[in-house]
């Protein structure tokens, strides 16, 4: 009896929940380190940075995925790069129009987007490939994924280093903030130790 294929709302489902766990950028495939650990000592920077993610590599799947049969394996790498650039710029100068305190602590890590694997990784191996609307899913699933690490990662730290989440005091007054947390010491720390968890936690389920 032949094997079927599964439905796309199954596609859709799995293509969804890879990027949230399975192959989850920072947790199981270990992309986009440096605004991981570089943003992440508050949630409210962590938060929109990924939301930043999000946007380009929504929009560039999209694009990739369009001009898919028009690319020439040469100049494959050169148009991603040039489209991601294109939306990286748009979402750098958003915030310095209206967040510009933001844009200010973010510094260099936005337009650092341009370069972050995590992008280049999904217009390569999804949004080259397959059709628009599984594009779609995967760049929400990847981009979901990174945003939840980051928040996690900077609730964690922020709590720890101030006592406080989105500057809402949730510590009792006896709590000793850890100064470290706020360092890069803290953030590799934290990761490190939520690296081990995921992999108990893998290992457990398999």
């Amino acid at each position: 009896m032949a094997n079927k294929s599964p439905s796309q709302p199954g596609i859709y489902k799995q293509t969804l929940l890879a990027g949230l766990w399975r192959e989850n950028p920072v947790f199981r495939l270990l992309l986009g380190m440096c605004p991981t650990l570089a943003v992440t000592a508050a949630v409210k920077p962590a938060l929109t940075m990924g939301l930043c993610v999000i946007f380009v590599l929504l929009c560039s799947n999209i694009v990739v995925c369009l001009i898919r049969n028009l690319l020439k394996p040469h100049l494959r790498i050169l148009m991603f790069t040039l489209t991601i650039a294109t939306f990286v710029t748009i979402a750098d100068l958003f915030l310095k129009a209206f967040a510009a305190r933001m844009s200010e602590t973010l510094g260099p890590y936005v337009p650092l987007i341009i370069v972050n694997c995590i992008i280049i990784c999904r217009a390569e191996a999804c949004a080259s490939k397959n059709g628009l609307f599984v594009s779609i899913v995967d760049a929400l699933g990847m981009g979901l994924g990174f945003t939840l690490t980051l928040c996690i990662l900077a609730g964690i730290r922020e709590v720890l280093a101030t006592g406080r989440i989105f500057e809402v005091a949730i510590m009792p007054d006896a709590f000793v903030p850890w100064a470290a947390m706020s360092m890069p010491v803290g953030a590799f720390i934290t990761l490190g130790l939520l690296l081990g968890l995921v992999n108990i936690i893998s290992k457990k389920k398999n």
